[in-house]
């Protein structure tokens, strides 16, 4: 039975400017989204952004030798913000916002959320499925 986390993501979104949130797994599979986006468009955004949290740790040495652990990637576009976070074992969370969010806020609140809640958000690494050929 899938455990509904929609309400972590609605909670999320409290942030002054927050519009929408997604959690993904790490092969780009939609786990959960708010209630404000479709699900055609939470999938298409889910498979971006796996896709985006593999660069930004392919990256993380950029930043020197022995500091490039990934953290938080964040984007910037003319209309808003990409937040993107590690939220347990194989999933990310990503929250798009507007530009006049309160950056501070929304990383705060995507931690404390993604702290007090990793073990109902984490995806277990995918298994054979029992079916041989």
């Amino acid at each position: 039975m899938k455990t509904d986390l929609s309400w972590v993501l609605n909670d999320v979104l409290e942030v002054r400017g927050a519009r929408h949130a997604v959690l993904v797994s790490g092969d780009g599979l939609l786990l959960q989204r708010s209630d404000d986006i479709g699900r055609d468009d939470a999938e298409t955004n889910a498979a971006a952004m796996s896709s985006m949290q593999s660069l930004s740790r392919a990256v993380a040495g950029f930043v020197g030798a022995g500091h490039g652990i990934w953290k938080q990637t964040l984007l910037e576009y003319d209309g808003g913000w990409i937040f993107l976070i590690a939220a347990g074992q194989g999933a990310y969370l990503a929250v798009s916002a507007a530009l006049d969010v309160d950056m501070e806020a929304m990383s705060f609140r995507m931690q404390k959320t993604v702290v007090s809640l990793s073990k109902a958000m984490s995806v277990a690494p995918r298994t054979d499925s029992g079916a041989h050929a």
